[in-house]
């Protein structure tokens, strides 16, 4: 099995992708959490606490990225009115992967991330991100039903599973468009 650095954001999205990553590609992932975008330390700690039962129920090494909550949102500064999938959903992105990609040079390793299993990220978004770092790998998790497997999953672990991306701004509603689109899907 090859290894792989794999950006995980929350145990529902992770499910499908380490499972895809093990059973199908015959790729041993290491799990690394990096959610400093949460809104508060004890949404970081709840998602956390999913995502360790993924990797010990699938036997899997997890690091873990320190919450830094004030780097992100400096980070970001001047997109906290953007909508939900704006701007500042990019600049998120490359918050991750760019933590992610330090993580992967330390330990040698090309990295993916989960984030694009969800049906509310655009994967091509997340590539452009993932682009400016060495050793990123594109894999769009939301092909072979990523989506409807990682769902599965969650539900027979029994994960934490949030109703917002993890940002305050993203505790805004949804604009029409949006809530119109997650219907459909």
């Amino acid at each position: 099995m090859s290894g792989l650095l794999l950006h995980i954001c929350c145990a529902p999205c992770g499910g499908g992708c380490v499972a895809r990553l093990k059973d199908e590609e015959d790729t041993e992932p290491v799990l690394y959490y990096s959610n400093s975008n949460l809104c508060d330390r004890e949404e970081f700690d709840r998602r956390l606490d999913s995502v360790r039962i993924l990797a010990r129920t699938r036997r899997l090494r997890l690091e873990v990225d320190p919450y830094d909550h004030a780097g992100w949102l400096a980070f970001v500064a001047g997109l906290e009115n953007e909508p939900e999938r704006g701007a500042r959903c990019d600049r998120c992105f490359a918050w991750s992967l760019g933590r992610t990609a330090k993580m992967a040079e330390a330990l040698d390793m090309d990295f993916a991330t989960t984030l694009t299993v969800s049906p509310l990220k655009e994967s091509r978004r997340i590539f452009a991100a993932g682009r400016r770092f060495p050793r990123f790998r594109e894999i769009d998790f939301k092909k072979k039903d990523g989506y409807k497997r990682a769902c599965e999953i969650a539900s027979q672990l029994g994960f934490y599973r949030q109703n917002f991306c993890g940002c305050e701004f993203s505790k805004r509603p949804c604009p029409a468009k949006t809530q119109e689109e997650m219907q459909k899907k």
